[in-house]
Order: C-alpha cells, then structure tokens, then sequence
C-alpha cells in the first residue's frame, strides 16, 4: 500500500531502477520528518522483488561529517539517480549548492565512493537524470525551468560539451519546473518532470522524442499529487516496467508541510500511440484492491481536504501516525476496498480531548451514499485512544472510502485507524 516504505522513511524523488538480479531499486532523496527544509545528507537505498515488501539497504552515501563521501561540500543532498555500465554502478547525485556529482560501486546498494564533480555539470543546476541508450552511449541530463542534456564521456566523469542543448523543454512552453527523469520503451525516449502548469510544481508530466536528445514534445500528466496535504507543493518521480506491467514512482507531502515526502507507486498504461494515461493517488497503489476488513492505517488516507493533517504521535513509546487536527466538514478518501465480504460494523482507534464529533460513512464520492455514522466522544486526552463503533450498511463490489468528520467548532478528534467488520 502507499505509501510503500516503512512510514519512519520519507523518501521523494524515486528513481526506480531494475538491475539484472530482478529486483527494483529506489534511489531517492532523504527528508527527516518535522525538518523545515528539504532532504538531508545522505541517501539510503531500498529494493524489494514484489513491490510490496521493501528491503532497507541502509545509508549508502553522506555528504556530512568525518567519513562525508564528498570532499567539496557538505549540502543537502538533493535528487540521485543511478545508471549501471561496464560492471559498475554509477550515483549521480546533486546537492543544494548546485554541486553535480558522480561515484561508484560495484554494488546496486553501494556504498557509493570516489566522489567527483561532473565536468560541465558541476555548479550549474540540480537534479541529473542519466539515460544508457540501447547503443551503450550514456546521456545526462539536469537543471531547473530549463532542461540541460549532452553525452557523457565514455569513462562518465562528464559531458562531451559540443553536444551540450540547454533547453530541451522549458517552463513557458512545457510547465518544467525541475526533475527530470528518462527512461526508452519502443523506441520513444520518454522524459518525466515535475510540472508547474496547474499552478503548483505537483504534476509529474511527460514529453517525448525520437530521439534521446530531442526535440520533446509536451503530451500530457502522468499524475497530479494534489489534494494529497493541505500544504502540498511539489513532485518528483520516474517511471519503471518491473515483471511486465508498468509504474510511476511519485511522492506525496505529510504534516501539513511541502516537506515530509514519501514514495508511492501507481500503475501506468500505455495506448496504442504510446501515450500514457493520467491516472490518479490511491492507497493500495501496486497491491491491488484492499479487502475491506483489513485494518487501516488512517495515515494512508490519499486525499485529504480541509485543515486534517498526517502527523506523528507517540504512546507508550511506541511511534506513529494518524490524522490530527480535524475540524468540521474535514475529509479522508482512501481508494479502493473490496466488499467481497459481506460487512456490518465500522471501527475506528479516535482520541479527542474535547467534545468529539462524528465520523460520516462514504462511499465513492464526498457527496456519495452514506452507508453508516460514528459517534467519537471525548476520551480524555489526545494520546487515550479508544475503539468507537457504528453499524453500516452492506456494501458490494469495490468503493472508495471517504471519512466525512462533524462536530462543533475546533478541533475535533484525532483518528489512528479504521476497520470493517
């Protein structure tokens, strides 16, 4: 489900990657839940061979303190990307001064070492994407509002300069904001980025070429991450066939913040055209339509709307998440539960300090049938949790959820989870 990663990881600006020993690898930035600012400075990589469990491989790559794997700086590290060739695997990564760097192991989950500017990068923008074209020649391209793209060197320490184009899209034209991603499928070079074309950087749009150097043209949205916070500004991702069918890797915001970013996965379909269509967030991502007893954590609702938030909580010394500061006429979807099985009660963990409120059943829509309604009173505090139940309708065939929440003025209850029985 999403989103994929044990939720103490935030991890944004996946590149999906899918090496000879059939399993996927992420290589992404690194965001540190509550910080104020973006990433941090190091990169962990994680892989999994189903999609569903994900292995940590732990820190691969730091850019601070005494056994910092950059000599030159110790800025955030922004967007990687990872290329193999040759026996080796490349890193490409950049950091928040604008630093574009490159190292290497021998390993898809390093460490990676021997860090160097990439000659003709270095200093320039953020965000590489590398592409290793069918003929074994090695494409990099990065930057911000205006895409860069050239050869690499055959050794891959940096570009070939005559072959440098510094706009291969734009953001008057194409909505490019940053993050760039590229990937080949049928002999259509296909170009990712975050686009800024609805008003907010939370588009992972695509362009496409014949050619691995343009010119692009603009097609459409892939996915739209809006909706998923109420501070939501930003997106970044890739694109990845693993065992057959293809995916877009995407991230979405948490804790109120346009920080907080963690990786999710829906499935993607090309047309005949190769064209892909825009698809939308759900919570089972790559899992398949949820049963609908299953228990749910309430911090992988997809959509939220009003002032309900992720945020994290701790009891007992145990960590975790739920939605917080709901207010009147908040909601929650999460998309899609299977009422395969015949229901008749909904559950849900609440706390509230105050007067409570209610929980309104959904199904499809916000404004969809009401198929039951929760009383939540107050239970003493934010961290008492209790188990409130209501009776709801029978339900067949797949729905989405939405949790409408009631009450009086201010905020409400908190919600940790939720189940059918």
């Amino acid at each position: 489900m999403n989103p994929i990663l044990p939720l103490q990881h935030f991890v944004p600006d996946a590149e999906a990657r899918v090496w000879n020993d059939g399993r996927i690898y992420i290589y992404g930035s690194y965001d540190i839940s509550g910080n104020t600012f973006y990433c941090s400075n190091e990169y962990r990589v994680f892989s999994s061979d189903d999609l569903i469990r994900w292995e940590d491989h732990g820190v691969c790559f730091k850019a601070i303190g005494p056994d910092s794997d950059v000599p030159w700086s110790e800025a955030s590290l922004f967007a990687p990307d990872c290329i193999y060739k040759d026996g080796l695997y490349y890193l490409f990564f950049c950091m928040a001064d604008n630093s574009e760097g490159v190292a290497t192991s021998r390993f898809p989950f390093g460490p990676f070492k021997n860090a160097k500017p990439v000659q003709g990068a270095h200093k320039d923008a953020i965000d590489p994407a590398v592409l290793l074209d069918d003929d074994g020649q090695a494409y990099l391209y990065w930057g911000q509002f205006h895409l860069r793209g050239a050869k690499l060197k055959s050794d891959m320490s940096g570009i070939e300069p005559e072959t440098l184009c510094t706009s291969l899209i734009n953001e008057k034209e194409h909505g490019f904001h940053e993050g760039a991603s590229i990937r080949k499928r049928n002999g259509i070079y296909y170009l990712v980025y975050t686009d800024i074309s609805r008003g907010r950087a939370t588009c992972l749009s695509y362009a496409t070429s014949k050619s691995p150097l343009g010119p692009f043209e603009k097609k459409g949205v892939i996915i739209d991450n809006t909706g998923c916070d109420p501070q939501t500004w930003n997106n970044h991702g890739s694109i990845a066939e693993f065992k057959g069918q293809w995916y877009v890797f995407y991230h979405r915001s948490s804790q109120a913040s346009i920080y907080n970013r963690r990786v999710c996965i829906e499935p993607i379909y090309f047309d005949e055209e190769g064209n892909i269509k825009e698809v939308e967030m759900t919570t089972q991502g790559a899992s398949g339509n949820i049963p609908a007893k299953t228990k749910m954590e309430a911090c992988r609702a997809c959509l939220l709307s009003g002032n309900v938030r992720i945020e994290p909580r701790e009891t007992g010394g145990q960590l975790f998440e739920c939605l917080s500061m709901i207010q009147n006429g908040d909601w929650a979807a999460f998309k899609y539960f299977d009422f395969s099985e015949n229901v008749s009660s909904f559950n849900a963990e609440v706390s509230s300090l105050t007067y409570g409120g209610e929980i309104e059943i959904r199904i499809d829509s916000p404004n969809g049938p009401v198929i039951g309604s929760c009383c939540v009173e107050h239970t003493g505090g934010w961290n008492k949790w209790q188990v409130v139940s209501c009776r709801v309708n029978n339900v067949s065939g797949v729905h989405s959820i939405y949790l409408i929440f009631k009450g009086r003025i201010g905020r409400l209850f908190d919600l940790k989870s939720f189940y059918f029985e």
